[in-house]
């Protein structure tokens, strides 16, 4: 892939990027990203300025391209991202909930444990821990868990426990 983006800075962009350049104070990235745009303004080849700049030609494209298409502000703020994987959904939170408060665990075992109850659910290990750590259960404790023989009287509080008719001076608010 060959240069593709032909840059024509003006006197008052190329001494604003000057300045980003200079100004020690400037996050890196805004250095680099203004290096880039001022070496390919002289006309060197992209493999060039992907050399003095210290980076790769994919990387120097992707400025000049940004640059072409939004000018300094596209150089000065990040993209935003989706965010990675989506939250479990709280009707699988609640299965594992109930599971963990009534059922009794598969086979000879005494007590549940995270793998036993991610084979269950069709959930991950980690997935089935961190619902346990969020809701402060402790399953595989045997002398401090117990496990319930009615669920009509538990609810999830906002704090994140699962509990039996909360008292008004046992539950907090988030406010996150």
């Amino acid at each position: 892939m060959s240069q593709t983006v032909s840059l024509v800075l003006t006197a008052q962009t190329r001494e604003a990027l000057r300045r980003i350049v200079d100004d020690r104070r400037r996050p890196l990235a805004h250095i680099l990203r203004a290096r880039i745009v001022l070496l390919s303004d002289e006309r060197l080849p992209v493999l060039e300025v992907a050399r003095q700049a210290g980076v790769g030609r994919p990387t120097v494209w992707r400025w000049q391209q940004r640059f072409a298409e939004e000018g300094l502000d596209g150089l000065l703020r990040d993209k935003t991202r989706p965010p990675g994987k989506p939250a479990t959904p709280q009707d699988e939170v609640q299965a594992v909930l109930e599971r963990t408060l009534t059922d009794e665990p598969p086979g000879e075992a005494t007590h549940w444990t995270g793998r036993a109850m991610a084979a269950l659910c069709g959930l991950s290990l980690t997935t089935v821990q961190r619902i346990w750590r969020s809701h402060h259960l402790q399953p595989h404790r045997v002398r401090t868990f117990k496990r319930s023989t009615d669920l009509s009287g538990a609810t999830v509080n906002p704090s994140g426990g699962a509990t039996r008719n909360p008292s008004p001076l046992r539950s907090r608010e988030c406010s996150d």
